[in-house]
């Protein structure tokens, strides 16, 4: 997720639904990311996801994961 840049919001995180770029196509990074946690949970990573979509996801999967629970 990303942080909120309004000072009076410090350490505040803003809702990827709530993002100015949220509908646009996810990253390369956010794909891979997404690619890399999906096939650790045995899941299908999907394409076709906007910057806000691949966010949530990526956050579902980030607790599924033993990848990230391993840390």
């Amino acid at each position: 997720m990303s942080v909120a840049k309004n000072p009076t919001d410090a350490g505040a995180v803003k809702d990827p639904s709530e993002w100015k770029t949220g509908n646009e196509p996810m990253t390369a990074s956010q794909q891979s990311y997404l690619h890399t946690l999906a096939q650790d949970c045995g899941e299908p990573a999907p394409d076709d996801l906007t910057k806000a979509e691949a966010s949530e996801l990526i956050d579902e999967l980030r607790k599924k994961s033993a990848r990230v629970q391993e840390r």
